[in-house]
């Protein structure tokens, strides 16, 4: 049976892009248009802005922005550092939200990574956004010289092969729109994932004329990708960046999904190279796609959110004018969507999110405007989230590390005991005991403190990091017998290690764990022993240290949902 995708972006009728000047719909939330705005100037600084900057670039009043960080503060979607918003991990879980309705990462990036590995090239997913590209699957190779691209990332469609294969099934009208775009925006400012173009010659019409030539090669392009069914990009982002493309489509209807794509650079492989050499192996690993599309079972949609609108409400109750309720409420709107809900009628969102049908229709009609959602047409009136979500927050974020991540919690923590606190990993060299590595930490102001750099090594079984990682390996490390001391770590779920790397040192660790459960890193605090007992570490640190690792775990489950979130 095949799999249930959420429609491509061209399909959402009279959709606006985010930024556009176009005027909104009576009906639409004006404070969701603003909290979107925010959310979008972030993602595009890369994470992070100043408030200031953010009044500046969204052209709000000082005291809407305050506003409306608190809220998204409040919500988790961003951190408020001093004069600094911060996106969060916890705002992927909008783009999340698309990814799962859509169901193509999840049933296609092991054969896309698969394909990486055989060809030691990167392997790209990316479905349509109106008249660009978004990136929704990555799988690159670690070089000196590889790819920056993120998943999220927009890219015009003429700069890239995927584009001349979703652009040979536009209307009309989709290409009056993209020659429209062109011209507004001859320099592709809009997109900054990737470089702008080259500046106009001295003679303005005969920029005009380049402009005009470069728009008629892309119709060409897009004509030969209709014959062929591949397309290359030789050299149109930026010289070197060469790439092959095919289509993946639905195989009951045909329909383009999304386009796989092959990614080097000219100093391994030409243009004509990957066509001759990789083209036909992309085009069986394609075929492979559309087979597994084919058998994939129907999607399980699981427990839909709960309490969201009472969360809500008692947030309102609680900070009062500073918290935006008609923001929050519209976001909880796209966290309806999820696997196996691909397409909700309002009455369904409203059952999902316990909201009224009321405050979902003005919700879509405000996400429609700004094209985050399909407008549907005909019954059974359903709507569908667009790739357009992910340009709230995913592309910075998606990139992001375990280090990375925790560092915040680690340093409220240290801040909240005034100990220092660290997180490390295992090394298991062969034929040698079991180290860990130091990955992140934070130090507290005091005279005497534990001082252990990042990237510092140190005997696994001697500390209680190394313990707490030793008691989930499956078997036992060489070296002396912990395996009784390491069974009761595993089962009262902490390592106390009492002066035993140095003296006078104190340290108590909990583990961090996976998706899947496993445990993957270890996050502990130190103190001196005259400071605090072995009862206090107990006691007192054991309380704070569990609450902080359950906080660094769920923002690596949301991170690590459909992106690889690296240990160190």
């Amino acid at each position: 049976m095949p799999a249930q995708t959420v429609p491509n972006a061209p399909e959402a009728a009279q959709a606006q892009p985010l930024g556009s000047t176009a005027v909104p719909p009576p009906e639409a939330v004006a404070p969701l248009i603003r909290g979107i705005t925010v959310l979008h100037r972030l993602t595009e600084a890369d994470g992070t802005l100043s408030l200031s900057a953010l009044e500046r670039s969204t052209g709000l009043a000082r005291s809407t922005v305050d506003r409306i960080t608190a809220t998204l503060a409040h919500m988790g979607h961003l951190r408020l550092d001093g004069r600094d918003a911060t996106l969060t991990p916890h705002v992927m879980e909008l783009g999340n939200a698309y990814l799962a309705a859509l169901r193509l990462p999840t049933l296609l990036d092991a054969r896309a990574d698969a394909l990486a590995d055989e060809l030691d090239e990167s392997v790209s997913l990316a479905v349509a956004d109106h008249d660009g590209i978004r990136f929704i699957h990555q799988a690159t190779r670690r070089r000196a010289l590889s790819l920056s691209f993120r998943i999220g990332d927009l890219l015009p469609a003429e700069r890239t092969a995927p584009g001349s294969l979703f652009a040979a099934g536009w209307t009309p009208e989709e290409w009056t729109a993209w020659r429209a775009r062109r011209a507004a925006d001859p320099k592709d400012r809009a997109f900054p994932a990737v470089p702008p173009r080259g500046e106009e010659g001295a003679d303005g019409e005969h920029g005009e004329h380049e402009e005009n030539e470069e728009n008629e090669e892309f119709v060409r392009r897009a004509a030969r990708a209709a014959t062929d069914g591949w397309a290359l990009d030789d050299q149109l982002i930026e010289p070197g960046l060469v790439a092959v493309s095919v289509p993946v489509r639905d195989p009951r209807t045909g329909r383009v999904l999304c386009a796989a794509s092959v990614v080097s650079h000219t100093s391994r492989r030409t243009a004509a190279d990957l066509r001759a050499a990789l083209l036909p192996r992309l085009r069986t690993a394609v075929a492979e796609m559309e087979s597994v599309l084919r058998d994939a079972p129907p999607a399980d949609p699981g427990p839909s959110p709960s309490g969201l609108a009472t969360w809500t409400t008692a947030s309102k109750h609680e900070l009062g004018r500073e918290f935006i309720e008609s923001l929050a409420r519209g976001l909880t709107v796209l966290t309806a969507f999820g696997e196996g809900r691909a397409a909700l009628t309002l009455t369904e969102i409203a059952k999902a999110t316990g909201l009224s049908r009321a405050t979902v229709r003005r919700a879509l009609i405000t996400y429609a405007h700004l094209g985050l959602v399909t407008t549907p047409t005909a019954p059974p009136h359903t709507f569908a989230l667009t790739p357009r979500v992910l340009s709230l927050g995913f592309p910075p974020l998606s990139r992001t590390t375990l280090p990375r991540l925790a560092a915040p919690h680690l340093q409220a923590l240290a801040q909240r005991l005034n100990e220092p606190a660290a997180l490390a990993v295992l090394l298991t060299p062969p034929d040698a005991e079991p180290e860990i590595q130091y990955t992140a930490g934070a130090t507290a102001p005091r005279v005497l403190t534990v001082d252990i750099t990042v990237g510092t090594r140190l005997p696994a079984h001697v500390t209680a990091l190394g313990r707490v990682l030793l008691a989930d390996t499956p078997t036992a490390p060489p070296g002396p017998d912990l395996r009784p001391a390491l069974a009761e770590i595993r089962a009262q779920g902490y390592a106390l290690a009492d002066e035993e790397l140095e003296s006078g040192l104190r340290a108590i660790a909990v583990p961090i764990r996976d998706r899947t459960g496993r445990t993957v890193a270890a996050l502990n605090v130190a103190t001196h022993a005259a400071r605090r007992t072995l009862e206090d570490c107990i006691t007192q640190i054991l309380p704070e240290l569990t609450h902080t690792a359950t906080r660094i775990q769920s923002d690596l489950h949301t991170a690590s949902r459909f992106t690889p979130v690296p240990l160190t």
